[in-house]
């Protein structure tokens, strides 16, 4: 009998471990963070002429991921993850994720990222 209420007690922590944040971003928020990750796209790598955006705007850990592809390529997807400074108004390229045949970065912007 002493065991339920340690094994109740271990199911609540687990339930409650999985509660998945979830982040409601409004639209002037998600308009600047496509309007960082389209910068930084287009600065940092070759040849983009298209950037396509999708309307998933999750992260698991409960940030702003934008997501899309380039170049009308479905093979040429990214994941952005935006880091946003409140304090000053400003958003971050955090990391990035790219597909098999996603165009390669310039060759000024391979050492350090380039001004975006």
């Amino acid at each position: 009998m002493r065991g339920i209420p340690f094994i109740i007690l271990l199911i609540l922590l687990a339930l409650a471990g999985c509660n998945v944040n979830t982040n409601t971003f409004d639209e002037q928020t998600i308009i600047q963070a496509k309007e960082t990750a389209e910068s930084y796209l287009k600065n940092n790598f070759e040849s983009i002429h298209t950037i396509t955006f999708s309307e998933d705007y999750s992260n698991p850990m409960g940030g702003l991921m934008i997501r899309g592809i380039v170049n009308e390529n479905e093979k040429a997807n990214f994941s952005i993850d935006i880091d946003i400074d409140s304090s000053q108004n400003k958003f971050y390229v955090g990391s990035i994720e790219k597909g098999k045949e996603f165009p390669e970065r310039k060759d000024e912007c391979k050492e350090k990222s380039c001004d975006y």
